[in-house]
C-alpha cells in the first residue's frame, strides 16, 4: 500500500485537492448566489439546490473547459513548434511526428510496449493520437455542458428581471457568453507562455518541468 501510495502521489494529491477546491467552491458559491438573491429580494435557495443548479454547474464547467483548451493546444503545438531554451519544448530541428523507431512502434515496438503499438492501421493511429483526442474531446464536453449550463442560467436571470428568456443558440452569440469563455481562455494561454518562457531562465530544483539548476540558458529539451 505505502509504495502504490507512494508511486502514485502526484495524481492523488492533485485528485484530493481538487476535491477540497470543489467543495470550498460549493459553499463560497452558495454565499455569493445567495447574497445576490436577498439583494435582489428573493428567497435564498438551500446548499443542495444551488449544487443542482444551473449557475453553479455553469461555474464549474467554464473553468474544466479552459483548463482541456490549454492541454488540448499544448499537445498538439508541441509536436510542431519549439521555443529555444525552454524545458517543455523539443530541440530546434527535432520538431514534427518522429520515426516510427523513436516513437517505438510497429516493428520497433519493445516486448513492454502497449499492444496497439505493436499493431497498424487504425488502432496504432488511435493510440498515436489518443492524448490529444481525448483532450480535445474533454474540451469540447465541457464547452458543451458550459453553454448549455450557462445558457439555463442567464434565463433565470431574464426571467427573475421579467426579459425574455433566450434559446441556446441565441446565447452562444450573448456577451455574457463570451465574456465568461474568453477571460478564462485569455488566462490559461497567458499561464502557458509564462511557463515556457520563464523556464528558460529560472529553475526549481529537482522538478521535471525545470533544467538543471547548473545548465545553460538556451539548453532546450532538458529536464531536471
Amino acid at each position: 500500500m505505502r509504495r502504490a501510495l507512494r508511486e502514485n502521489s502526484l495524481g492523488l494529491v492533485f485528485g484530493l485537492l481538487f476535491l477540497i477546491v470543489l467543495v470550498a467552491q460549493g459553499f463560497a458559491g452558495h454565499a455569493d448566489f445567495n447574497q445576490q438573491q436577498i439583494a435582489a429580494g428573493l428567497e435564498p435557495v438551500g446548499l443542495g439546490r444551488y449544487l443542482t443548479s444551473a449557475s453553479f454547474a455553469a461555474d464549474v464547467a467554464e473553468n474544466w473547459q479552459s483548463e482541456y483548451l490549454q492541454f488540448f493546444l499544448y499537445i498538439l503545438l508541441t509536436v510542431w513548434l519549439v521555443q529555444k531554451g525552454s524545458p517543455e519544448s523539443k530541440k530546434p530541428g527535432e520538431e514534427g511526428r518522429e520515426s516510427d523507431r523513436e516513437q517505438k512502434v510497429g516493428p520497433y515496438a519493445t516486448g513492454d510496449s502497449p499492444a496497439w503499438a505493436h499493431a497498424g492501421g487504425l488502432r496504432r493511429a488511435l493510440l498515436s493520437n489518443s492524448l490529444g483526442l481525448v483532450m480535445g474531446l474533454l474540451f469540447a464536453g465541457s464547452w458543451l455542458a458550459q453553454s448549455i449550463a450557462g445558457a439555463a442560467a442567464f434565463n433565470e436571470r431574464q426571467l427573475r428581471d421579467l426579459q425574455e428568456p433566450v434559446t441556446w443558440a441565441e446565447y452562444l452569440i450573448e456577451p455574457d457568453f463570451w465574456s465568461r469563455t474568453l477571460q478564462n481562455w485569455q488566462s490559461e494561454l497567458l499561464a502557458v507562455a509564462s511557463m515556457v518562457i520563464l523556464s528558460i531562465y529560472l529553475r526549481q530544483r529537482g522538478s521535471p518541468e525545470s533544467k538543471p539548476v547548473g545548465a545553460p540558458h538556451d539548453a532546450t529539451g532538458v529536464e531536471g
